[in-house]
């Protein structure tokens, strides 16, 4: 509404006696987010009372931008590329959501008209304050600066002119405050006070419960607050006049309380009084604006439910329609609530349009957008505008009638048509559940039937190009803002496009493990010591060292049951969770398989009673798939089994012609002792990676995807076919040797693990020999759980093991050696604490380490007892880094590198930039399982997870 605050004084400040006259504090009330424009002559002290209530860098001058484009503040003849740096400036000021002041003289009309215009682009309110300052101080302030002492005093009496034909008509060019300070006393009496916004409820954070369309259905409404537990307030009449929540919730009505039903008054009543107790907040719908507009006179149409309100309110008295009025006439646009997190309003707001003000967010905010075109019933195409949101505030609406609520985009729409005979329905937040009341009756035939057409109605479009293509910034809670380059974006697009899962099922990808420093140690490339030390340095001092398992890193996500997927993951029925690479590709290209191993990690939680206790129908498990030949065939036959073959092929002869030249006396003795040593460093990395490779039982049916490109350090590659791991040569070797070929996989580069495979039959089910080794537990219905102490989650792990082994001996005999016949699916973790101030627990990790990868395991990964642990200055500190075992490394940097030339070379590793993509993508994980647990949309999640892929394929060390 516009405000206009003059006050007369006499010209120049004075009483007609020469007293300085007194002047009463002036309060200047300016909108938070609005476009000020400073109006006076020259020398009226403009950029003074700029400085003193603004800060410097919401006030753009004129002057200040005629010397960037000229280098002379008064070079009049640069004023037009002046002003439109200014223009431009400010509208980039705006755009970002910050006050601007426009410091220029702007006393004539077209001057002012660009800026009321560029406030109106902007959606926020033009405010005027004039400093009416007489000629003669003007003059005076000008004579005493250098840059204006040559002044024509013609200049200012034509400012003065100009400000004398604009006081009258400031507010019919668009500004909706003028405030007018005659005289520099009252110039320097003024304070700037800044407003909130009416639609700017940030500071309430709830909780809420958000009611859809009732247009007059008093008797649901009353039900429904009764569902949510709020508590009726009655008249002496028996009227409901307001409702209590005893937790202390606040309703919030979309609009359209009236037309169409039975009873619009009572809702009236009811709505009205609960917003003027506090218990209730209210957003006008389009059938409030137009009652408003027939309440004050104005003719309107009385369709589409109108006539039965008015016929309801005519049994009403004066006074309360007079109330009816003043309520409406007080609505607001929309709400932005919860710290910005949740927009409340009518008909939909595009994110561009929150917390600002102007007529064409109020239309639509009541109307929404159409298309120009009609329907076969003659009713507007609406825009589809929440197919299309992307912003990060909830926003909840009504409208447009559909049978049910749904969310599309971090949208939802509540008007589920209670007045057609549908059900009015609430949301409540943030829990973000949905409650509702079937109507009574059909009280009002629709015009065309509920259908899901309309925006938030329908599933949309999940994931969209534009959501991931070209670069990307992602802000996340532990790291703040991540960049993500084109180049890497385009390479993930390829993936994700290609290979991945269904991306409803991919709500997380593991992040790149660093390896510890590089060890001084005789001998290592790696070892704990480093490990113990790193951490110790940045203050941690208890950690968990973590066996290493060899196999493929696996995330699975498991639900109670297929309905339980279909119903928040949206996928189709019969599909129950997903097992897939850090790379997001199906680790199976067998369904059946992957549901089975879903179907038992589903009956192990079920066996350790842990949906129940996590209050959870579906959980997310971070793991290690074995044996790594599952999916490493590729990798094996072609990189590394074709070492063991050659060296099988070669050193015999080689060494039986040097010892045979040695015999007859050939001074040979240096040479056979390298190739001798050679041979030994040959048999030794085919025994390496020959620990992790043993059948499957149903492996021959099963086909296997091709595997992802993560680095050789990070973990095996995936592949398929298994080697036999008891033959004199393995089955790659052997194929190797004889010329065949796989079929061509990709390396993912993970790491090998240990573990003996058993000497069974064949599991019927398929899971005969496949090993998975979970160690943390992601998330869970409505909470991440990635915070919680390893502690803790290796307890929670060791329970779904136990549940299974339990399983397994109920399932089978035991054998000869007391084992189960059909040993479980799920393999434990070993762990030692350590505390890294502690000398002879450091020395007791360090001999656990060497014990461990001396019997043939991998190595360990050594984490900070506490997740998300930051240091004294608040960085990120490595969530986990890996030590390798000595043997386990000969897969790694070559049979060789043991040699002492070799090892002094390697030790030239720059983890750096490792270190940094460890740290980047942990945090994106982090905030893909946040926005997961919070309910947020599809594209949210998957912009976090995203970007891990894409960080993926930055250039680094694949052997780190």
């Amino acid at each position: 509404m516009t405000d206009v605050e003059r006050r007369d004084s006499d010209g120049d400040g004075q009483r007609a006696g020469g007293a300085p006259k007194e002047v009463a504090r002036r309060a200047l009330g300016v909108p938070d987010l609005s476009l000020v424009v400073l109006v006076g002559a020259t020398g009226s002290g403009k950029s003074s009372f700029a400085a003193r209530h603004f800060k410097s860098t919401e006030v753009v001058s004129s002057d200040f931008c005629r010397g960037l484009v000229s280098d002379d503040e008064n070079d009049q003849s640069a004023s037009g590329d002046a002003f439109d740096l200014l223009h431009y400036i400010a509208g980039k000021r705006l755009a970002a959501g910050r006050l601007t002041v426009v410091d220029a003289t702007n006393v004539q009309s077209e001057a002012r008209g660009q800026l009321v215009r560029l406030a109106r682009e902007h959606d926020v309110l033009p405010v005027a304050i004039v400093l009416d300052v007489p000629e003669q101080v003007c003059a005076e302030r000008n004579a005493t600066r250098a840059d204006r002492v040559g002044l024509p005093r013609r200049v200012i009496q034509r400012h003065q002119r100009e400000l004398r034909r604009s006081l009258r008509h400031l507010e019919r060019e668009g500004f909706r405050k003028v405030h007018v300070l005659r005289g520099p006393a009252e110039v320097d009496s003024a304070e700037v006070i800044r407003e909130r916004r009416f639609n700017d409820l940030r500071h309430l954070t709830g909780p809420f419960d958000i009611i859809g369309d009732i247009h007059g259905c008093r008797s649901e409404l009353e039900t429904l607050l009764g569902r949510l537990g709020y508590a009726l307030v009655r008249d002496g009449l028996g009227r409901a006049v307001d409702a209590v929540h005893p937790e202390g919730r606040t309703a919030v009505f979309v609009g359209d309380l009236v037309d169409r039903g039975p009873d619009s008054p009572g809702v009236l009543r009811l709505v009205m009084g609960m917003v003027g107790a506090g218990h209730g907040l209210c957003v006008p719908g389009n059938h409030e604006n137009k009652l408003g507009r027939h309440l004050k006179g104005r003719k309107v149409q009385h369709t589409h439910g109108l006539a039965e309100t008015l016929a309801q309110l005519e049994k009403e008295d004066d006074a309360f329609r007079a109330e009816v009025a003043a309520f409406i006439q007080g609505l607001v646009s929309h709400y932005v609530l919860d710290g910005g997190g949740l927009v409340v309003c009518h008909a939909g707001l595009p994110e561009k349009y929150h917390g600002r003000t102007s007529g064409r967010v109020r239309s639509f905010a009541l109307y929404g957008d159409t298309t120009g075109e009609t329907d076969e019933f003659g009713l507007p195409v609406r825009y589809p505008w929440a197919e299309d949101y992307r912003g990060r505030a909830a926003v909840v609406y009504g409208h447009t009638p559909t049978p049910r609520a749904g969310w599309l985009n971090n949208t939802i729409c509540l008007a589920t048509g209670c007045v057609f005979g549908g059900a009015m329905t609430a949301l409540r937040w943030p829990e973000r559940e949905l409650v509702d009341v079937p109507a009574e009756q059909v009280w009002y035939e629709p015009a065309k039937p509920l259908t899901t057409e309309a925006p938030g109605g329908a599933d949309g479009r999940p994931l969209d190009l534009n959501d991931v293509a070209g670069r990307r910034t992602v802000e996340t809670r532990q790291m703040g803002r991540l960049a993500v380059r084109e180049e890497n974006a385009a390479a993930a697009l390829e993936v994700i496009s290609r290979f991945a899962i269904d991306p409803r099922l991919l709500p997380y990808l593991p992040p790149t493990m660093a390896p510890c420093a590089t060890s001084k140690e005789e001998g290592y490339l790696e070892h704990p010591a480093e490990a113990f030390a790193g951490y110790r340095a940045d203050g941690v001092r208890h950690v968990v060292c973590e066996e290493k398992h060899m196999g493929s890193r696996a995330v699975v996500l498991v639900c109670r049951d297929d309905a339980v997927a279909a119903g928040r993951f949206g996928v189709p029925k019969g599909v129950s969770g997903a097992l897939y690479t850090r790379t997001g590709r199906p680790f199976f290209d067998d369904p059946e398989l992957t549901e089975r191993v879903v179907r038992r990690v589903r009956e192990c939680v079920g066996e350790a009673g842990l949906w129940a206790e996590l209050e959870t129908d579906w959980l997310l498990l971070d793991a290690e798939l074995m044996p790594w030949s599952l999916k490493a065939t590729g990798l094996l036959r072609q990189q590394y089994a074709a070492v063991g073959a050659a060296s099988r092929a070669v050193f015999p002869g080689a060494l039986k012609a040097l010892e045979a030249a040695a015999a007859r006396g050939v001074e040979v003795a240096p040479l056979l002792e390298r190739q001798r040593e050679r041979a030994v460093d040959a048999a030794a990395f085919t025994a390496a990676y020959r620990r992790y490779c043993w059948r499957v039982g149903a492996q021959t049916a099963v086909g296997v995807a091709d595997g992802g490109a993560d680095g050789v350090g990070d973990g095996p590659p995936e592949g398929g076919e298994v080697p036999d791991g008891t033959a004199s040569a393995t089955l790659p070797e052997r194929a190797a040797a004889s010329g065949k070929t796989a079929a061509p996989e990709r390396a993912t580069g993970r790491t090998p693990e240990r573990t003996t495979p058993p000497e069974r039959a064949a599991d019927p089910g398929g899971l005969d020999g496949i090993r998975l080794a979970p160690f943390q537990i992601l998330a869970v219905q409505g909470r991440s759980l990635a915070a919680l102490p390893h502690p803790e989650q290796l307890a929670l792990i060791d329970r779904l093991v136990a549940a299974d082994a339990a399983m397994a001996s109920r399932e089978g005999a035991p054998a000869a050696d007391g084992t189960p016949d059909r040993p479980g699916l799920l393999t434990t973790t070993r762990r030692i604490a350590v505390d890294t101030e502690d000398e002879q627990s450091v020395a007791a990790g360090i001999r656990w380490w060497l014990e461990l990868t001396a019997d043939g395991g991998e190595g360990m990964v050594v984490k900070p007892e506490q997740a998300l642990v930051r240091q004294a200055d608040g960085r990120l500190v490595q969530p986990g880094v890996k030590c390798r075992g000595r043997e386990y490394l000969r897969i790694v940097y070559g049979p060789e590198y043991t040699r002492p030339d070799n090892l002094r070379r390697l030790r030239s590793r720059h983890l750096g930039h490792k270190r940094s993509l460890a740290l980047r993508e942990y945090a994106l994980g982090l905030e893909a399982l946040d926005r997961l647990a919070e309910g947020e949309p599809l594209w949210r999640v998957h912009e976090a997870v995203f970007a891990v892929l894409a960080l993926e394929s930055e250039p680094v060390d694949p052997r780190l």
